[in-house]
């Protein structure tokens, strides 16, 4: 193995792994001063990152198909330059309805980047060394998060809103040189096949139909696009089924049990831990008063936690067989919102920044390792569909977990604002929605455990 490759790989892998969960936390700081700027309502503001996240999950597993029959690396350069470009143009827009077009293009281009980032570096591992490649870019991912709110809200009080944008445009162009000019060669192992693209139209008039009805229960609307997205998923499975190259491989689900389990037991964790940070943001600065920037700096524990041992959690699953490892981290995790349930009004910060970090060391322990598992289990063709696979089970998972907090928050407080006024219906949703989340994350510990061994290369 070329160890100048590995080492370009894993640079240029992490640099675009520290893009997207850096701009999505950098956004979310930002929303209140968009909004001031355009005079938009709080259901505006929430399409900016929504369209993002729907337009990056309906795209997902198509690009990371298209990058198995294209070239990796080519798609790769792709999504970073869409990225880049789609940046600097949300800095420029006029409007939010502008504003919303260039999220969407964004979305498109982290697709394609989230589509090849972890199979280029599947690709240039071996199996030995795999864990530890992954672990550190689960690294950079999380130290974005932790960053984000931050560097998002220095440079949103000194420079606006729009610089969060800009920055994004310089950094892009840096990764994109690299990997012209210090990563050689190309990984298209499924070159020659056709994509797919009745089957692409499909799945994302399915994926679309089921985030945005799941997004809108229990109203008629909310139902009818549901059941609608359900029905088109059966229709896509059933064409996958028929096809001589389908986009994605549904046997990967019915033959391969460690694919199955592994993308199932994301799907759990990240609907049971996305909203966490949603939760305890509006508690600190609705119910315990605190500034952004101090509310930032308790929710930091978590992230940050996560950057520190996800490197360590990954060189274990190259000695430990992975499911056990991300097993563990699954039950820490669901410890982790099990505490949070307890959570009142004259908690403690420490109670509070101890909860989260566990949460975060838990999911440490299972990020990394699971992606291992998902990417050690298919053949080398394949993993551009795996690793988006996965990402989209991360995306789905992540919607999840905002639609089942936004239905208990519907449930228990209706549409009355937040305040202090109504802190003790406030209190019982969030502790309603923390015991969901901790039997959710508990019961996702049987598939983790279920999937079997990885395969051996």
């Amino acid at each position: 193995m070329d160890r100048k490759k590995q080492i370009t790989a894993s640079i240029v892998a992490a640099m675009a792994s520290f893009l997207a969960p850096f701009m999505g936390a950098s956004v979310n700081i930002a929303l209140p001063s968009i909004g001031r700027e355009f005079r938009a309502d709080a259901v505006t503001l929430g399409w900016i990152a929504t369209a993002y996240l729907l337009a990056a999950a309906v795209c997902l597993v198509p690009f990371g198909r298209l990058a198995d029959i294209r070239g990796r690396k080519k798609i790769f350069v792709s999504g970073i330059l869409t990225y880049a470009i789609s940046s600097l143009l949300c800095a420029l827009s006029p409007s939010t309805a502008v504003l919303i077009v260039f999220r969407i293009i964004q979305g498109m281009g982290a697709a394609l980047i989230f589509g090849t980032a972890i199979a280029i570096l599947t690709s240039v591992f071996p199996p030995g060394e795999r864990g530890r490649a992954l672990g550190i870019n689960t690294a950079s991912t999380y130290l974005g998060l932790s960053l984000g709110p931050v560097l998002g809200g220095l440079l949103t009080q000194h420079f606006g809103w729009r610089s969060i944008f800009l920055v994004n445009f310089p950094l892009g162009l840096i990764i994109i040189l690299l990997v012209l000019t210090r990563l050689k060669g190309e990984w298209a192992e499924a070159r020659g096949e056709k994509l797919d693209l009745w089957g692409t139209f499909l799945y994302g008039l399915a994926l679309v139909g089921i985030m945005l009805g799941f997004s809108r229960l229990p109203r008629t609307l909310g139902i009818g696009l549901f059941v609608s997205g359900i029905a088109l998923a059966a229709g896509f499975v059933f064409h996958q089924c028929r096809i001589t190259n389908p986009i994605l491989n549904i046997n990967l689900f019915l033959q391969n049990r460690v694919f199955a389990f592994s993308n199932l037991a994301a799907l759990i964790n990240y609907s049971a831990t996305f909203a966490v940070g949603f939760f305890l943001s509006l508690f600190l600065q609705n119910i315990r008063g605190m500034n952004p920037q101090a509310a930032g700096l308790v929710l930091i524990a978590q992230p940050a936690v996560m950057a520190l041992f996800s490197p360590l959690a990954g060189r274990a699953s190259d000695r430990i067989e992975p499911r056990f490892v991300a097993s563990a981290g699954m039950a820490l995790s669901g410890a982790g919102l099990f505490l949070l349930a307890f959570l009142r009004v004259g908690s403690s910060l420490g109670f509070i920044v101890g909860s989260l970090a566990l949460l975060g060391f838990g999911f440490a322990l299972f990020s990394s390792p699971n992606t291992n598992a998902v990417m050690s289990s298919v053949e080398k063709k394949s993993y551009g569909v795996a690793s988006a696979t996965l990402g989209t089970m991360r995306l789905v998972g992540q919607m999840t977990s905002m639609g089942i907090s936004m239905m208990i928050f519907a449930l228990f407080l209706g549409r009355v604002q937040v305040a202090a006024t109504s802190q003790d219906n406030f209190l019982q949703a969030v502790r309603t929605g923390f015991i969901l989340f901790s039997v959710l994350c508990f019961g996702g510990v049987l598939p983790s455990l279920a999937r079997g061994n990885r395969k051996k290369e």
